[in-house]
């Protein structure tokens, strides 16, 4: 299943997203998350040593809710599975910074590592969403 090109629009404009991951007791994680989509995927970026990127190793299941700052009732939901990698996350979280900040750059420090996030969706649930 992919997102539509309204699904990762409403990704792209700027709300914040809840990450729920799965930690090793079974107990659900979750984070306020920057996000965003590409090629139907879901995207986030996070640096290896944090909880995201470990729970997503032993288990990829992931579930994100993201819902409109100004509507509350325009949302999105998708669970799926993550695979991580690394080319190109110090560019990405660059461009996320961008879109939430305004700043130009993340300013990733010299010890970090960053990490992209991509979820193929499973399920995905909207309201108010093309």
């Amino acid at each position: 299943m992919e997102l539509t090109e309204g699904q990762a629009k409403f990704l792209k404009e700027g709300h914040l997203a809840i990450v729920a991951t799965i930690r090793a007791d079974g107990t659900p994680q979750q984070t306020p998350t920057w996000i965003d989509a590409d090629h139907g995927q879901v995207m986030f970026n996070t640096a290896e040593g944090r909880a995201k990127p470990k729970n997503l190793r032993r288990d990829p299941r992931v579930s994100i809710c993201v819902v409109d700052r100004q509507n509350p009732y325009r949302w999105l939901s998708i669970t799926g599975t993550a695979d991580l990698e690394h080319e190109g996350a110090d560019e990405h979280i660059d461009v996320l910074a961008h879109r939430y900040t305004g700043r130009e750059t993340y300013g990733v420090g010299p010890d970090e590592e960053r990490v992209i996030v991509r979820v193929q969706p499973e399920r995905v649930r909207a309201s108010q969403i093309d």
